[in-house]
């Protein structure tokens, strides 16, 4: 796979530190000069140049080739976008998105190997940007090679990769909007995390969609990306989700998985310049609380 990238930064400049400032990290610039990667200057093999005004770097990275002990599965693939460097889909609840000791063969990852076994792709190892819990569903951004997972992980460090969620929260009462600013960590005795004091510093926004007469609907918006962030922001203040068995949701509601969903993705891609952005519908199992 080769990559272009023009220098129009004035004053000539080393190779690397180019491409550093393009997402060709230090670690990354040393794996392809010292491995099967090459650099061009103007369409010439270079390995040690300046680039000066109105130059053309290209990158060629190797094939990124997938583990052989993970299976290549032709489960349905919701695909909401795909180009050379990006893969949005839309995850059901219930699928998990990586393989694990409870199922090694059908999660979300064994599905897009195989999507792109049968495309005949280069790159065969999915970067998980987004990863959902498995009974939420919705949109997840997946890198599709080395430098794309580099430029999104900047993009979630800088706050600049958009992602919103619907969610029903049980009982009503609920502001308007606000800000849940509580600290996660992870439980001391069983599986799940909990507010702590020794947690992460954890932000979550929100606003009231509509009251019913036993939950709440509501947008929500993550400005970090804790384990449960969601869940346990609500849980923590006397709402946890419908369908949250883990956090003490009630189960009684008509729905059996936690009540959350990606429902929009956006960025502006760096590749390109222009902003990509998706929406993915409300499941059935929570359109009844949207009707």
């Amino acid at each position: 796979m080769k990559i272009d990238f023009e220098y129009n930064e004035g004053p000539t400049e080393p190779l690397k530190k180019f491409l550093n400032s393009v997402g060709v990290s230090h670690r990354m610039y040393k794996d392809l000069r010292d491995g099967e990667g090459s650099f061009y200057l103007n369409h010439q093999l270079v390995t040690d140049v300046r680039v000066s005004e109105g130059d053309v770097v290209t990158v060629e990275f190797p094939p990124e080739q997938s583990d052989p002990n993970i299976a290549a599965s032709d489960g349905e693939l919701t695909i909401m976008y795909e180009d050379q460097n990006w893969l949005l889909v839309n995850k059901p609840a219930g699928l998990t998105v990586v393989p694990g000791p409870a199922n090694r063969d059908d999660t979300l990852v064994n599905r897009i190997k195989g999507h792109w076994l049968s495309n005949n792709e280069e790159n065969l190892v999915p970067h998980i940007i987004t990863r959902l819990d498995r009974f939420t569903s919705g949109v997840v951004l997946i890198a599709k090679h080395r430098l794309a997972n580099s430029l999104a992980n900047q993009l979630m460090e800088d706050n600049q990769l958009f992602k919103e969620y619907v969610a029903v929260a049980s009982g009503t009462g609920l502001a308007d909007h606000a800000e849940i600013n509580k600290p996660i960590g992870k439980r001391e005795t069983g599986f799940g995390q909990t507010i702590s004091p020794d947690g992460k510093f954890a932000r979550t926004e929100y606003w009231k969609i509509q009251d019913h007469e036993s939950y709440t609907t509501v947008r929500v918006v993550i400005h970090t990306g804790r384990t449960h962030q969601i869940r346990v922001h609500f849980a923590s203040i006397d709402h946890p989700l419908l369908g949250d068995e883990l956090y003490s949701g009630p189960m009684d509601l008509g729905i059996q998985r936690q009540a959350l969903h990606a429902g929009r993705l956006s960025f502006d891609n760096p590749f390109s310049g222009e902003k990509l952005a998706v929406e993915a519908d409300v499941p059935a199992d929570m359109k009844q609380y949207f009707d």
